[in-house]
């Protein structure tokens, strides 16, 4: 039967727990600031290579597209 961790276990624990909290918000913060710096257009090409230059003409597009997918969505649901 399993009984409750010594005291030197549960502190190991309790730090191993702090350690990966602290590390889990930078690692976060890592995460969005590379996020924010793709240059999606590069992002594309790269994925698609000459593929994506059908789309290179296109003006960027200043939102996601959600709105107008919900909307598509809606009209399915009809």
């Amino acid at each position: 039967m399993a009984g409750q961790p010594a005291p030197e276990d549960r502190e190991l624990l309790q730090q191993w727990v702090e350690t990966w909290e602290r590390a889990g918000y930078e690692l976060d913060q890592i995460r969005r600031r590379e996020i924010e710096s793709v240059d999606t257009r590069e992002a594309v090409q790269q994925l698609f290579g000459r593929a994506a230059t059908i789309l290179s003409h296109l003006p960027p597009r200043l939102t996601s597209g959600l709105v107008e997918q919900q909307a598509w969505y809606a009209k399915l649901r009809r």
